[in-house]
Order: structure tokens, then sequence, then C-alpha cells
């Protein structure tokens, strides 16, 4: 990139990946100083840092984010409060965000992922909104779990450090079998019916993977204006087992159990509260919900690939 090209806000977290977004701390320090002289990079130890860094800059300004889900998830509110845009260079250890964005599949390491980051176009992407009965509200960009997959990504999130990835999650669903509860669930559409029974989970999905890479809505996109939400109806503890390879390899939606709808707005009504899971992260539980699809709520650098 020129070197006149507009400031950018580089923002490292150094928890990311368990950490080893850390080492990273210096390498990238040295490349902005010889490639990208009106970067400002900023270490946030805390989401408060970050959100600080984010507020000071101008409105509709870019921010590079080295971190992960999690990271992207938390800062969403600063990002669309001050109409930044955002790129990712993901170090963290689900990544599903980046995967949606294409990100993944650019080569060269974080140095190219960096440069493409701070040089690239942006482009406007949907994000999704849960709205619980009781007054909480949060944006997510990935997916939204409700059910034995969001306690699954609970669960993985206070899981060991040293598990990472789809390790950790496949770790956290065999925990979470022990304790498997199936509830009634209702799932409509302005008032139409969509689904409504004994329901293992009901997720919504804005890229088309969850859980570090898991081929959940293999066509779902980031800029249709839709969620496409994945309803797995009942299932024991044996059938758990036999449909999670099925869900590792995208084999899962032709079960006459699982469902995909896609909208604009649905509305979940639960027998009793479900655990929540927005983009990773955790979320209070709620029996009555409502998530709905933001179009171009905002501003992405994708790749080509996506």
């Amino acid at each position: 990139p020129h070197p006149d090209a507009p400031a950018a806000l580089v923002l490292l977290n150094p928890h990311a990946g368990g950490g080893t977004a850390r080492a990273l701390h210096a390498h990238v320090e040295r490349h902005l100083h010889t490639h990208h002289p009106n970067a400002t990079l900023c270490i946030t130890h805390e989401i408060a840092d970050a959100e600080r860094a984010i507020d000071a800059l101008p409105h509709g300004g870019r921010v590079v984010l080295c971190g992960g889900d999690g990271t992207v998830h938390q800062l969403l509110p600063a990002l669309v409060r001050g109409a930044h845009e955002l790129a990712l260079v993901p170090v963290g250890s689900g990544n599903d965000t980046a995967r949606a964005l294409g990100v993944l599949g650019l080569r060269g390491g974080w140095p190219a992922r960096l440069d493409w980051a701070l040089r690239a176009p942006a482009s406007a992407v949907d994000l999704g909104e849960l709205v619980c009965e009781g007054g909480h509200r949060a944006l997510f960009i990935s997916s939204l779990a409700a059910g034995f997959d969001a306690a699954v990504a609970l669960r993985a999130h206070a899981g060991p450090r040293w598990l990472r990835g789809m390790p950790r999650y496949l770790w956290a669903t065999l925990r979470e079998l022990i304790a498997l509860r199936v509830c009634e669930v209702t799932v409509s559409d302005a008032g139409r019916t969509l689904h409504s029974g004994r329901t293992l989970f009901a997720s919504a999905l804005n890229g088309p993977t969850y859980g570090s890479g898991m081929p959940a809505v293999p066509g779902a996109r980031l800029d249709d204006g839709a969620l496409d939400l994945l309803v797995a109806g009942a299932f024991g503890r044996l059938g758990v087992l036999v449909m999670l390879p099925r869900l590792l390899l995208g084999r899962h939606l032709g079960h006459p159990r699982v469902h995909v709808f896609s909208g604009a707005s649905v509305q979940v009504h639960a027998s009793s509260p479900l655990p929540l899971a927005a983009d990773g992260e955790p979320a209070p539980a709620a029996a009555r919900f409502t998530l709905r699809a933001l179009r171009g709520a905002l501003q992405c650098v994708r790749y080509p690939s996506a």
C-alpha cells in the first residue's frame, strides 16, 4: 500500500488463541513500522481497552483485529456504533468469522493477512441480533447457538486452555452428553409455525460454520439479508454420537430430524430456558427470544473466495 493510505487501528489481543497471539507482538510491530507506518498498533489486554481505542477513532475508520471469534464478538457494538470497517487477522482458536470472510484461504500466514486487512476494500455484511423477552440483546456475526450446541460451546469456552479448536469442541460435546436434556421448542416466522416439538437445538447461522469449522449450513452467506436456523429434533445420547460425524462432514442436512429454515426474523419459544452462546461467547439462558438479520450492518474486509 501507498504510504499515504488512510491510517488504521490495529488491535492485538495477546490472549487470543490461548495466548499464542502474544508471540506476534514484536513481529507485527516491526512489520507495521516497515510496511504500514500510518497504522497504529494497540495491545489490548482487556476488551474495555479495545473499546476505548475504537471509540477514539474518527467515524468510519478501519479497525484491524488480530484475534479470534471472541474478540470480534465482544467488539461488535463499538464497531457498529462508530460505523467502522472491520478487517480480521485470525489468531484465535475458533476463527469461524475469518472462515466466513474467506480470510483463511489467504496464503502467506499472518503477514499476508495483515497486508490484505490494511489495503483491501470493505463491503457490507449482515449481523444477527438476539432479542430476549426479558430485554437482553446481543449482536452476533457468525452464529447464535441455542440448546445442546450452546451448552457445548459454553463448556468449550471454559475448557482447558491446552485444548484448542475442534479437539476442544469434541471434548465439550462428550462432557455435555452426560447431562443431555431435550425440551419442547416452537420456532415461528411472523406467526407461521416452522417447527414444534422436542428439540436438541435451534441455532441461527449467519455464516456457514460454527464450533471451530463445523459446516452447519454450508450455503449460508454473510450478505443475503437472512439467518439460517438449523433445528435438530429429538436425539438421545446414541443419536448425538451418530449425528456428530455427519455434522463434522456436513452430511447432517439429509437427516429427517434436521431442518434448516431461512428468514430475516424468527421467534423461538421453549418450555424451559435454553443455554445460549453468541459467536461461541456466553449469553444469558432464555426461553423466549427473537433472532433478526440486520442487513448490511457492518463493513468488512473479505477475501475474494468468500
